[in-house]
């Protein structure tokens, strides 16, 4: 690299129309970041900050430095959308900390600038190609904020037509892929100039997630999504500002390019993450971040004698702090002419997040169905290897699967898979479908497997050390030391069925998006008492809600462990909570005489209930079933 090491450079596009401010998403989100700007990583100083708001016009922001008392915070607005003229970026890109007093004065001001804004259009691609002018010869990070769909200028994109298509096979072909080139052109034009686009959605209508999404997916970045978010509501802001917060927290690295190589005879033959492929083997990603991770398919293509072949990732960065570094990951594997040693060493889970990758592939390219299809005869096809190569003896029809031990959950996540938001039948919203197929084609691994197959917690029956912090045990002869990890002990799970919910029972279910506590609707009133505060179950609040905090152990536990849940493994995202009741002995639960919320709080939680029949897909006992059909014939 010729030139300096890059500093950290954000730059702020804000939503000021209509839409962005009646919902409190501008005064919420510019709040926010006056709290972060602290915990931007700027130990060296040199972080650099600009901020754009947007509705018909563009507005910009020159931000003098502390130093200069005689200068005050000006905007310039500029309405000519086809011809955009930027101000010098010195003017405009300002360090962090030499003009932090007027940064702050900015923020703490900005939303009032445009409370009376009547202004309906978002020119989202304008602003895009401006502040891409800001910092091409830099680099950085482009930060997105928008309520509404742009509908002006360059990118403008139009309210596709859900209810005429949604519902039919080809759907993937019409509302989950761009629905205009630039968002993709404009996202590797980007990618050359080491910028990366993050996309913060938070509006009540339709967002179009499936063509916006595409500028994060090709810069390394990330798109949250935050459907009929609104500033009345407590939860919606405890979210949203956890998030933004966390992202603006995270360090990064900078200018990176990954390469991948392995010994002869194999070839790189396949990339699947947030990145842009330059060359056959080369990966660039203007910005690494910490919470996204990547798949490489790789394809022998000549005989290999040696007894191990080697795989070698290097990955070139700079770090937030301006280091120039090389980090070098390489995995030596033994070779084995026996296909039964292939298999016994075979990862379950990293063999579902690469038939994850090509799921979305197939959806994208062609529909649902054939992703559905793709891996339900993915599946088929490892286990009749198996039986035909190495199960020994007649196996008849009617004999359970035959799986080595390391790959017994692969059924089960991969049907799983097929239920999930981002790829079952039946009628989704197509930007919650987008965003799902984001989310399950960038998380890191252990998170993708919980958004797959849910984690449930029995709460009312855990152990009595559950929701505390574990303890270890004393080592006679030692010198006594506080045995207190800090580390909460979670209960065991249990599994992802319906059949495992007693109608007095509390659990607490987890999908890495949302939380679900369950309560039965028999539950016994102390349980009720201890847990929500109430003694009739009536009047547990439900929908998404906080629990209380009471002074009484139960509650403290169940807190701790939804505490402990939420924060995760090295994660930006912050799961709300939603509080569920359940049907009683004599209730229906889908048809129950009740508060309207009720019922779809019901449905919504039970679809994570992946081993149960759910509309036209098989529960995981049927589904098993017909694998060992499809099998025997």
């Amino acid at each position: 690299m010729v030139r300096p090491p890059q500093p950290l450079v954000y730059v702020f596009i804000l939503d000021v129309s209509m839409a962005s401010i009646q919902n409190g998403y501008l005064a919420t989100v510019t709040r926010t970041i006056l709290d972060s700007l602290d915990r931007i990583p700027n130990k060296n100083e040199r972080a650099k900050v600009a901020f754009l708001a947007v509705d018909s016009n563009i507005t910009y922001f020159t931000i003098p430095n502390d130093d200069e008392e005689s200068k005050n915070v000006s905007m310039m607005i500029v309405s000519d959308l086809d011809d955009i003229l930027i101000p010098s970026p010195d003017q405009l890109l300002v360090n962090l900390k030499t003009a932090r007093k007027n940064i702050e004065k900015l923020l703490t001001n900005f939303s009032e600038y445009f409370n009376n804004n009547n202004e309906e259009g978002f020119a989202l691609g304008p602003s895009l190609k401006s502040a891409h002018k800001l910092i091409n010869s830099i680099g950085g990070k482009l930060i997105v904020f928008s309520s509404s769909l742009p509908n002006l200028g360059i990118g403008a994109l139009s309210v596709r037509d859900e209810e005429s298509v949604s519902n039919k096979p080809k759907e993937a072909s019409t509302l989950l892929t761009a629905n205009n080139s630039f968002y993709k052109s404009f996202a590797v034009e980007c990618n050359k100039s080491q910028v990366t686009v993050d996309m913060f959605l938070a509006g009540s209508t339709y967002q179009d997630v499936a063509t916006l999404s595409n500028l994060p997916r090709y810069t390394s970045g990330q798109t949250h999504f935050y459907p009929a978010w609104s500033a009345n509501r407590i939860e919606d802001i405890t979210k949203l500002t956890k998030e933004i917060s966390n992202h603006l927290s995270m360090e990064i690295c900078l200018e990176a390019v990954m390469r991948v190589r392995g010994s002869s005879g194999l070839r790189m033959s396949a990339f699947y993450g947030n990145f842009f492929n330059r060359s056959s083997d080369l990966c660039s990603f203007p910005t690494f971040p910490r919470d996204q991770s990547y798949v490489i398919e790789m394809s022998i293509d000549e005989y290999i004698g040696k007894p191990y072949i080697y795989c070698q990732a290097a990955i070139l960065h700079t770090t937030s702090f301006g280091e120039r570094r090389i980090r070098v990951m390489t995995l030596g594997i033994p070779t084995s002419k026996e296909l039964r040693d292939v298999y016994a060493s075979a990862d379950q889970l990293a063999i579902t997040n690469y038939y994850t990758q090509k799921a979305i592939e197939k959806t994208l390219s062609s529909s649902l169905n054939e992703a559905r299809d793709y891996l339900t005869k993915s599946l088929v096809d490892i286990l009749s290897t198996y039986k035909k190569e190495l199960v020994a003896g007649n196996i008849g029809s009617s004999s359970p699967l035959q799986l080595c031990t390391n790959l017994r959950m692969l059924p089960l996540l991969l049907h799983s898979l097929t239920k999930h938001i981002g790829f079952r039948s039946g009628r989704v919203p197509s930007d919650h479908r987008a965003a799902a197929l984001n989310k399950l084609g960038s998380l890191p691994l252990p998170k993708l497997i919980n958004y797959i197959y849910p984690t449930v917690y029995s709460l009312h029956s855990m152990e009595d050390d559950c929701g505390l912090p574990r303890i270890l045990e004393e080592v006679p002869g030692e010198e006594e030391l506080s045995n207190n990890t800090g580390e909460i002990v979670l209960p065991e799970p249990i599994n992802a069925s319906a059949a495992q919910l007693a109608r007095f029972g509390l659990y607490l279910i987890n999908n890495t998006s949302e939380l679900f506590l369950w309560i039965g609707g028999d539950a016994i009133p102390q349980l009720v008492l201890d847990v929500f505060g109430v003694e009739n179950i009536a009047d547990v609040p439900i929908g998404k809600n906080e629990l209380p905090e009471l002074d009484n152990e139960f509650n403290i536990r169940v807190r701790n462990i939804i505490s402990t849940v939420r924060e995760g493994i090295d994660s930006i995202t912050y799961e709300n909570l939603y509080i569920i009741r359940g049907p009683s002995a004599n209730e229906n639960a889908y048809t129950a005489n009740t508060n309207r919320e009720v019922i779809p709080l019901r449905l919504w939680c039970l679809s994570d209930l992946v081993e149960d029949r759910a509309n036209n897909n098989l529960s995981y006992k049927e589904f098993l079933a017909q694998l060992r059909e499809k099998i025997s014939s």
